[in-house]
């Protein structure tokens, strides 16, 4: 079975096609800065890959070019369309509606649409994917897999803040947490790693990258979580604030004269890395400048270790232990330095890195040494084929068709 999975963006459209059955990769690329004169298309495998500067106005305009792409041309993975057996797209905001992915129908959609206040820029763009779809493969059927249903396992004391009971009731304020396909992910990949059940594991998962989050799995339920109504609470990340004292927020609009759409933007695009640096909101250019002198920069890299350490700490208070660490993204996975920073210190927890190891590159892979009682595992993650799986999975159900 081929699916196509859709992950659209407010100005890209990523895809992937993914045969589930043989666990294949066919296709993959994206499109860039849609809607705007300088938009552009990757497409293709590894050393297959082309990149051509195409016109897309819109993501309608992005979808009928991903779909030239897969059947024309040097890089095309398939001969026709109708190799296309069902569509996978990636969701971020689900609410209460969604505990589990789901087939996508007109109700689907509208509750898509009115999640889309708690992610505007996420909900609203992958509504345009969906509509793009149903326009150019009607027929063809569609899931939602949600990043937020994978929380819904949080219990009450996790997910509720302690503001008047009323708001909670009339406007559903609670913690729903984001990236949940990965930390789902990442988690199944860890306990085949460790050779153990996923019921018998107490894990706490970091998806550290530009958007970071950690999650605290004990024996495979998700019970708590860093990010909270929106993705932009808990840790230190690229352009994100993550948790700050709330009342910076009436302080800073007065003092600032900001609207609420100003310090929103504030705390979402302009903090994290790039606020304290000055520099940038990638590890790698705030690293480099760290490591020439820049004293700002070094206070970034501080303070992104240290926001990631606290909530492993905290969460291993929540569980009562912790069997492995999970790193993943692109900073979890390749930054050896900050690994090293995350873990100092640890010791006397029964986390012990291994320096040698931490060295090291490559796939799934322990990073702990002998001695430490808490495993430490590095799992690159692949959300796309959880959401073909999904996918796989949603329309096989009641049939006698498997995964290997």
């Amino acid at each position: 079975m081929n699916v196509l999975v859709i992950n659209a963006g407010s100005s890209s459209l990523k895809y992937q096609l993914v045969n589930v059955e043989q666990h294949r990769l066919l296709a993959k690329g994206i499109c860039e800065r849609v809607g705007s004169a300088e938009s552009f298309h990757k497409h293709g495998l590894d050393e297959n890959e082309v990149v051509i500067d195409a016109k897309m106005a819109d993501h309608d305009d992005a979808m009928a070019l991903v779909l030239e792409s897969l059947v024309e041309g040097p890089a095309k993975a398939i001969d026709s369309l109708d190799q296309i057996d069902a569509v996978g797209h990636r969701i971020v905001q689900g609410g209460k509606y969604f505990d589990r992915s789901v087939l996508i129908d007109d109700d689907v959609i509208a509750k898509i649409d009115e999640l889309a206040e708690l992610a505007p820029l996420h909900n609203k763009a992958a509504l345009m994917g969906i509509h793009a779809c149903l326009k150019h493969m009607p027929g063809v059927p569609m899931v939602a897999v949600f990043d937020t249903s994978f929380f819904q396992t949080l219990p009450p004391k996790a997910y509720m803040y302690p503001l008047p009971y009323e708001l909670y009731e009339k406007y559903a304020i609670r913690k729903y947490g984001a990236h949940g396909t990965s930390h789902r992910y990442i988690s199944e990949r860890a306990a085949a790693v460790l050779d153990e059940p996923l019921e018998d594991l107490k894990l706490i998962t970091c998806h550290l990258g530009n958007g970071c989050s950690i999650s605290a799995i004990d024996h495979g339920v998700a019970v708590d979580t860093s990010m909270g109504l929106t993705p932009l609470d808990g840790l230190m990340m690229g352009t994100r604030c993550g948790a700050i004292d709330p009342a910076i927020v009436p302080f800073v609009m007065e003092h600032e004269n900001l609207t609420p759409a100003e310090v929103n933007d504030l705390m979402n695009k302009k903090s994290g890395l790039l606020g304290i640096s000055g520099i940038s909101n990638d590890l790698r250019s705030v690293r480099d400048a760290s490591e020439a002198g820049n004293e700002r920069a070094q206070l970034a890299y501080d303070m992104y270790s240290n926001s990631v350490k606290k909530y492993i700490g905290s969460y291993i208070a929540v569980m009562g232990g912790v069997d492995a660490i999970v790193l993943t993204a692109g900073v979890g996975e390749n930054c050896e330095k900050m690994r090293r920073m995350i873990f100092a210190g640890l010791q006397p927890l029964g986390i012990i890195l291994d320096e040698e190891k931490n060295r090291q590159r490559g796939f799934e892979r322990e990073i702990s040494a002998e001695s430490s009682q808490v495993k430490i595992i590095i799992i690159p993650t692949n959300e796309e084929y959880m959401i073909a799986r999904d996918t796989f999975e949603i329309l096989h159900e009641g049939t006698d068709a498997a995964l290997a």
